[in-house]
């Protein structure tokens, strides 16, 4: 006789971005009859207005179907490298996943990540090829992929159309039978993994948890490992598409926790929760400290703003455990904070969740990576901000990230990449053919050469087929120096930036031409300068709105004229000395364009 955990799957969904990992949930969903046909809608799973106005999906997603007698805990992942780290949180809740290829794609750069990922955490894989119904599909090459990648046989390998709902039976099936049913430990006292949480304005901090010991009940009394911190719990429940409250959740459940708790500081993921009603001696294992490793400055553009901004940012680390934050100032942008990210898209939707969630108009500075300086008198600092380069002459080196860089793509685009990664200083390392037109090609490239543009130039280059993954490698010493941006003879911190000494020239021209186009016109020139310690190394001049003063004038004695044009010149110099130049909010995005544009 089957008892309750062998009736219970904890399973998640892991591919390379556009995959159609959300489509094969909401498939899963629509065969389990979870939602009524009024209720279905595409990225069902994808509760945020950017997860769909963007098609990818940005945090996980847990929920609960019912399968003939079985309880499938299924969580969603996001696919771009931004957010791999909630893959690894969602793996550490699960023992089985649903690795799925496009078959027009075949393995990419995240599936090959991703893979590793499952099979390092000791998860059960099982491989699927979607998209089988496209014109271009290539099934078999997709399946000789796999193959080279899990080391499985080609019977182990699932044929889908999650579009149109070929093959879902034989997914259903699949987990049951090779998926795991959840360990019972013989570990006393209750623990369970919070893998996720939300922040709820009404019901304060809602913690998703994995019970691997125990039972959880509304009524009792929550207490976590972080911070010894201990609260009542108000609600337990189930994860369907809205919450659905019960007794309790027990060993190897997925369910949520509410807690009279509204102070997110309390509450961490990765932490563990046990009850002072039967305590556990040691947390689970939990997850690594994740460490960022793109830095910008967000500031608020009213400065009443400032508390709101910190306010929404505490929030939203309890969503986004992958976010730092700590206060930090600007001349030229007041007060604000210093944020690390995992990649500039992670940057990019931080801000707009700011924005849309908590209605703040925001200004980012340029990002940054962290650099290793080491000084004459040999102590070494670490900064992440241009403003924090020590003076020249103290500095003896400085160090820059490097990533390794995976590349899969056509060959067709060989030679295209190649010139890219050159050009962002990146070192070849090799080339395999993962089939006779695909290629995999590795570079080590300095991580502050990718953040800006890199992306986009590497889907132009191969007009969107091309795949790209990377990881910090460590650090290496490079010839680096501080670019400053001077607006009428005045610093601006915040466009400063940090360049390699054989790109400063170009670089900083192009700066100062790109700005030049974002700031108006006055009624005194604004020379705008690139600068490197002392030495100015460009500039550009926006020239003064004139008014013709001599209209008036016709014909006449010329001294007249001149005495009218001296008069405004010297009204001129003295609006220059007391006018005040406008910086716009994009005059901070030109610092991202590509040079190429």
């Amino acid at each position: 006789m089957l008892n309750r955990n062998d009736l219970i799957r904890n399973f998640c969904i892991i591919a390379h971005i556009d995959h159609g990992k959300s489509t094969l949930a909401d498939r899963l969903i629509e065969h389990t009859n979870t939602l009524n046909k009024n209720e279905m809608r595409s990225q069902v799973l994808d509760d945020m207005d950017l997860e769909r106005e963007r098609g990818i999906t940005i945090k996980s997603h847990p929920i609960s179907i019912d399968y003939k007698d079985y309880t499938l805990n299924l969580i969603d992942t996001p696919g771009h490298v931004d957010f791999s780290y909630e893959v690894s949180r969602s793996l550490a809740a699960c023992e089985g996943a649903l690795l799925l290829v496009d078959a027009s794609q075949g393995v990419e750069a995240q599936t090959v990540t991703n893979a590793y990922l499952a099979i390092e955490s000791g998860l059960e894989i099982i491989p699927v090829i979607n998209k089988i119904d496209m014109k271009n599909a290539d099934i078999e090459s997709s399946k000789n992929q796999i193959i080279d990648l899990l080391g499985c046989d080609e019977d182990d390998i699932i044929c889908i159309s999650a579009q149109k709902g070929l093959g879902i039976e034989d997914i259903f099936e699949s987990i049951i039978n090779k998926i795991s049913p959840p360990n019972v430990s013989e570990i006393s006292g209750t623990r369970g993994l919070v893998f996720d949480c939300v922040f709820d304005k009404y019901r304060g901090v809602i913690s998703y948890v994995r019970v691997f010991n125990g039972e959880i009940k509304k009524g009792m009394t929550a207490k976590y490992f972080a911070n010894d911190s201990v609260h009542e719990i108000l609600e337990v429940g189930k994860l369907k598409i809205d919450k659905v409250a019960q007794d309790s959740i027990k060993n190897g459940e997925v369910g949520y926790v509410i807690t009279n708790n509204k102070d997110v500081s309390e509450i961490k993921v990765g932490d563990t929760l046990t009850l002072v009603q039967d305590l556990a001696e040691t947390p689970l294992e939990g997850y690594k400290e994740i460490k960022p490793m793109v830095f910008s400055g967000i500031y608020p553009i009213d400065n009443n703003d400032y508390d709101n901004l910190r306010q929404s940012l505490e929030k939203l680390k309890i969503n986004d455990s992958a976010l730092h934050f700590e206060p930090n100032s600007s001349t030229a942008l007041g007060f604000g904070f210093r944020c690390g990210f995992l990649g500039p898209l992670h940057l990019e939707i931080v801000q707009e969740r700011l924005e849309r969630e908590y209605n703040l108009d925001l200004i980012s500075t340029a990002p940054n990576v962290h650099y290793k300086i080491e000084k004459h008198d040999n102590s070494i600092v670490m900064i992440d901000n241009p403003s924090e380069m020590p003076d020249p002459s103290d500095i003896r080196s400085i160090n820059e990230p490097i990533i390794k860089a995976e590349i899969i793509s056509p060959s067709d685009y060989i030679g295209g990449i190649m010139k890219l990664c050159l050009d962002k200083r990146g070192v070849y390392v090799e080339t395999k053919y993962i089939t006779t037109s695909k290629v995999q090609m590795i570079f080590e490239i300095p991580l502050g050469e990718v953040i800006f543009d890199f992306f986009e130039r590497l889907k132009s280059i191969s007009r969107g087929y091309a795949s790209f993954d990377y990881e910090v490698i460590g650090d290496k010493k490079s010839k680096l120096q501080k670019l400053d941006i001077m607006i009428s003879g005045e610093t601006v911190d915040a466009l400063s930036v940090i360049v390699h000494t054989d790109n400063a020239y170009k670089q900083g021209s192009d700066l100062c031409r790109k700005i030049k186009k974002e700031i108006k016109r006055h009624q005194f020139s604004i020379p705008i300068q690139a600068a490197i310690g002392a030495k100015i190394i460009a500039r550009e001049t926006i020239n003064a709105l004139r008014k013709n003063v001599t209209a008036k004038c016709y014909g006449g004695d010329i001294s007249r004229k001149r005495k009218l044009l001296e008069k405004q010149k010297k009204g001129k110099k003295r609006m220059k000395q007391i006018g005040n130049v406008e910086i716009p909010q994009s005059a901070f995005l030109a610092v991202l364009k590509s040079n190429e544009e």
